[in-house]
């Protein structure tokens, strides 16, 4: 129970008592998640509970500020960064109205050397040195938004005088010459002309794709990894070729690759690896005096085993593993 949110005693109540007899039964004990202030003040209220519900209150996890994990698509938008900044090379994530994968950028937003922000508005995507193109859950209709609010002119034109730009999933189907879907997969929209950026098609499909993938970028030796989850299929255009951006090590190929400043891939967590990282940088390094890098792999590991150990102070483990023993 999330007692950020207020109204815990509700909610607990009210989930517990709309079960089923038969469901009821399953539910074993509480857990209170996010409590800020002293526990020891909370204590009636733990007895309360207990009381009402007639299942012990297992633990008070603290609110806690000093531990960094992946969010849920979405929920986070509102704290992230929205301009540009002087010193270090800037990012632009275009804002869609149905941007997923939020965690593509993670490692990107603990890197010294960038400001990585959210944006859909033109100036301040002019000021970006790199722009980059996320996941959607609605390509075409992401599409048609951006031609109708400008956005799509804004990064052809901030390209043009010098910004890289890169698509990934949903933003490597944008940045085509055309987006079909016959079938309306993804709903009343059946065609639109892309940004233009890549000589590439993109058919929508009913079959979404999801695999884990090993890949090697362009002629880097380094082995890096990521994840696909889409659906469609983009081809190069009739009559033109395309430079695969990945080989995957089952053989296939992925996205395309126009110079250090033009590319797109399919695969989420492309940007999780410091190779390919820094690839993506480097045109850029003049406006970097010092930085350091971090292993993220690493230090996301770091931040799971810090939480791990937060829970685990703040729980009753001795009779959460008798209850998940018993067999009743």
């Amino acid at each position: 129970a999330d007692i950020d949110r207020g109204g815990v005693f509700a909610s607990v109540y009210g989930s517990v008592m709309l079960q089923t007899p038969e469901d009821k039964k399953r539910i074993k004990g509480v857990i209170i998640n996010k409590f800020r202030g002293d526990i020891r003040l909370f204590e009636p209220g733990v007895k309360m509970m207990e009381d009402l519900c007639g299942i012990p209150v297992l633990g008070i996890i603290p609110y806690y500020r000093d531990i960094h994990i992946e969010e849920e698509d979405s929920v986070v938008l509102d704290y992230k960064r929205m301009q540009a900044v002087e010193g270090k090379i800037n990012i632009a994530v275009v804002l869609l109205r149905h941007l997923s994968n939020f965690t593509d950028f993670n490692r990107l937003e603990r890197d010294e050397r960038v400001h990585l922000y959210y944006t859909n508005n033109t100036e301040e995507l002019a000021k970006a040195d790199i722009i980059l193109l996320p996941g959607s859950k609605s390509t075409l209709d992401d599409l048609y938004e951006l031609r109708r609010n400008g956005v799509a002119q804004a990064v052809l034109r901030a390209h043009r005088e010098g910004a890289a730009v890169m698509g990934i999933c949903g933003g490597y189907q944008l940045m085509g010459l055309e987006v079909h879907d016959p079938e309306g997969v993804e709903g009343e929209i059946r065609q639109l002309p892309g940004l233009g950026l890549l000589p590439v098609i993109t058919m929508m499909q009913g079959e979404k794709v999801t695999r884990q993938v090993n890949f090697h970028f362009l002629e880097n030796a380094e082995t890096c990894q990521g994840y696909e989850i889409h659906m469609g299929e983009t081809r190069p255009a009739p009559g033109m070729s395309v430079v695969p951006l990945n080989k995957l090590e089952n053989g296939g190929e992925d996205g395309c690759f126009v110079n250090q400043k033009c590319m797109g891939s399919y695969i989420h967590g492309i940007l999780d690896n410091q190779a390919f990282i820094d690839y993506l940088l480097e045109p850029y390094a003049e406006k970097l005096e010092h930085h350091t890098t971090v292993d993220y792999r690493t230090y996301k590991e770091e931040q799971y085993d810090k939480l791990a150990e937060h829970v685990r102070s703040h729980l009753n483990l001795p009779l959460l593993y008798q209850i998940m023993s018993r067999n009743d």
